[in-house]
């Protein structure tokens, strides 16, 4: 089997150099440096909780804030911290107070902890779930829309996107999505796990009512920074999962929206105070910031793709201006070897390489769906690609 080259960006992380790692979107890496500064920050802490936690932290919160914002195209004083994408997700459905029969629409790519939730909170509150079903293969991104658009009724009143579509990697058109359902009246919340620092980000032009994203994958911060952002005219409306001190403060030097999310109790918020040092780390990785980043790992990623489709005879199953940093490749119809994706990806993980084995209905063991973060090199997926070929029988 061929030998795969390191990246010389993997330096900089605390991955197993016995593992080709493939699989960055699942929790993301941390780079070593903004460990260290994690690190620090928990020091700091322990030095005098009290001190730290009365009277340094709301500081510090508020300089994470003040980075966060511009990297997010958002106004600092619309982010609360939330530990992952699919707590934000779960902090929107809790607190909206739609009327009975009112209508929530998902897919049948949304993620699954996502699916649960909306299938959770409409249960105990009378609501209908309605799932569009999206084509896949595709060949544009106008079938998304269409799917999404032909469940909307009279009742619509809330419709959850994935930004970046976790089994597959498709981006969603949102922008276009979030236009034309705020004209229809309807509001968006957008499952952003996997938006930023794959995609650029402006949360204020894309102008949904919601939007949640995690900081851990793309963002290299570590793991429990996240962030929800909220319009502003619809904050009112949103509290945090665990109401405390905030709810009920006398206050009013601060918004509502912080003085509630801020202190949800003791906590250690060192991952989400890390969040400058990890967006440091990227932006300063190429000489031109944040959109070489992205171009970089977007040609990585389909690099990746195109390599594992020739090895297994496979089109690529949608456009490159569908994909992100995630990209997949799908098996053949037909293989002389049939292993069930748990047992493929068990094969994988023997061979020291971790990445996910989607099923998808009509192929025998579905599809890979491959990560190219920096420290990944294009070797490491040839590899792959011929692991791929003899566990599933090609050769």
């Amino acid at each position: 089997m061929t030998i795969s080259t390191r990246s010389p960006f993997a330096q900089h992380f605390s991955l197993d150099p016995n593992v080709i790692y493939l699989n960055h979107g699942a929790f993301g890496a941390c780079p070593l440096v903004v460990q260290a500064k994690q690190l620090e920050f928990r020091e700091r802490l322990e030095k005098n909780p009290v001190h730290f936690f009365t009277r340094e932290l709301e500081r510090l919160l508020d300089d994470t804030r003040a980075v966060l914002g511009p990297f997010l195209g958002a106004n600092p004083e619309d982010l609360a911290f939330v530990p992952n994408a699919t707590a934000g997700v779960n902090t929107v459905l809790s607190a909206l107070e739609l009327e009975a029969g009112a209508e929530i629409i998902i897919n049948d790519h949304t993620y699954p902890a996502c699916r649960n939730a909306v299938q959770y909170w409409a249960a105990r509150r009378s609501h209908q779930v309605r799932v569009a079903q999206f084509p896949f293969p595709l060949a544009s991104g106008e079938e998304l829309s269409q799917a999404i658009l032909a469940q909307v009724t009279e009742r619509t009143r809330l419709v959850l996107l994935d930004h970046v579509m976790s089994p597959s990697g498709l981006i969603t058109p949102v922008e276009s999505l979030v236009r034309t359902l705020h004209e229809r009246g309807i509001d968006t919340l957008i499952d952003g796990a996997h938006g930023p620092g794959m995609l650029p980000l402006d949360l204020e032009r894309l102008g949904a009512a919601y939007y949640t994203g995690n900081l851990h994958k793309w963002g290299c911060a570590p793991k429990g920074a996240a962030f929800l952002w909220v319009r502003r005219d619809r904050q009112a409306l949103i509290h945090p999962l665990v109401i405390s001190h905030g709810w009920a403060t006398p206050r009013t030097d601060r918004p509502r929206f912080l003085l509630e999310f801020d202190w949800p109790g003791t906590l250690d918020a060192s991952a989400i105070l890390s969040i400058p040092a990890a967006l440091s780390f990227l932006a300063g990785l190429f000489e031109g910031g944040f959109p070489a980043l992205y171009a970089y790992n977007h040609a990585l990623a389909l690099t990746g793709r195109d390599t594992l489709c020739k090895a297994l005879g496979t089109p690529p199953p949608c456009p490159d201006s569908l994909l992100g940093s995630l990209a997949v490749a799908l098996f053949p119809e037909v293989t002389p070897k049939v292993p069930t994706p748990d047992a493929l990806n068990n094969a994988l993980v023997a061979r020291g390489i971790e990445v996910p084995i989607v099923p998808l209905p009509g192929y025998p063991s579905g599809f890979v769906r491959i990560a190219a973060q920096v420290y990944n090199s294009p070797s490491e997926f040839v590899v792959l690609a011929e692991a791929l070929r003899e566990e599933l029988g090609l050769g």
